[in-house]
């Protein structure tokens, strides 16, 4: 599944195709993916596409006309083609702009969602998200606040969006690790100084991430191009029973809200 980073990458691959572009038309061959695509979205063709930008895992076309927000899901995509490109099976959705290109949706598992909000208003979807984790919202002093006497364990903590968005399972687990704090430690026992460095830890985690991502953008514009996925330096995930890369323990797996998560027994003691 695409997390934040992937995301993020996305619109930094997408934008210069599209700013500033008119949408000519928008071909919807799929109309249920997560949710029914609303018929709304029609009313930005003629309107020129102001500004891309993202909150949490979603991605906003905006025009003076209303708002786009495309969320890729588990397995969706976008491509920056020539309008001449050929749809394929899992194709879902086409945005064509003034410049000859076109902006193309894949998705196989049509888990991702097009949605759209009329100028001025926010769309439910967006309504309840906490700060973002690279914006000085996400502080310590938000961060201790949110924390005080939870006994929700660090590891669903982090991976909530009403306490702050985009930190999905990988970058989870890589932060945990390497703030040193067990994924099942009660976030309300997690001293002040540890949670200084978990913060710290995301946001690093997150910015390494996105800048290893930029290396991927060429990908946007090849058809065969594996946009919004990229390879990663991973301390944790996906490593059970592979030694720790800072002190050789084999590595653990176990299961937290149904998701796989990764730690290390002697870096990450539960308290």
């Amino acid at each position: 599944m695409p997390e934040l980073p992937e995301v993020e990458v996305s619109r930094l691959g997408i934008t210069p195709h599209l700013v500033g572009q008119k949408i000519s038309a928008i071909t919807v061959r799929q109309p249920q993916l997560r949710w029914l695509v609303p018929q709304e979205l029609q009313d930005l063709v003629g309107c020129v596409i102001i500004k891309i930008s993202r909150r949490a895992k979603y991605l906003l076309i905006e025009t003076e006309r209303g708002t786009a927000i495309v969320h890729l899901g588990m397995s969706g995509s976008l491509r920056i083609l020539s309008q001449a490109e050929p749809a394929g099976k899992h194709d879902h959705v086409d945005l064509e702009v003034s410049n000859g290109t076109l902006l193309r949706y894949n998705d196989p598992r049509r888990f991702g969602s097009w949605l759209w909000a009329e100028v001025g208003s926010v769309h439910k979807v967006l309504s309840k998200l906490g700060p973002e984790p690279l914006s000085e919202d996400f502080c310590l002093d938000y961060l201790v606040e949110k924390a005080k006497n939870r006994k929700t364990v660090a590891k669903q903590f982090v991976m909530n969006n009403a306490v702050v968005v985009g930190v999905g399972n990988i970058y989870a687990s890589e932060a945990l690790f390497l703030a040193g704090i067990h994924p099942m430690q009660p976030i309300g026992e997690v001293s002040e100084a540890k949670l200084e460095t978990l913060l710290q830890q995301i946001k690093q985690t997150l910015t390494a991430a996105i800048e290893q991502g930029g290396t991927t953008l060429k990908d946007f514009t090849q058809a065969d191009g594996k946009p919004g996925y990229f390879s990663q330096k991973l301390h944790v995930y996906g490593r059970a029973g592979e030694p720790c890369l800072h002190c050789a323990t084999l590595l653990t797996e176990v299961k937290i809200a149904q998701r796989n998560s990764f730690y290390c027994e002697q870096c990450q003691k539960l308290n």
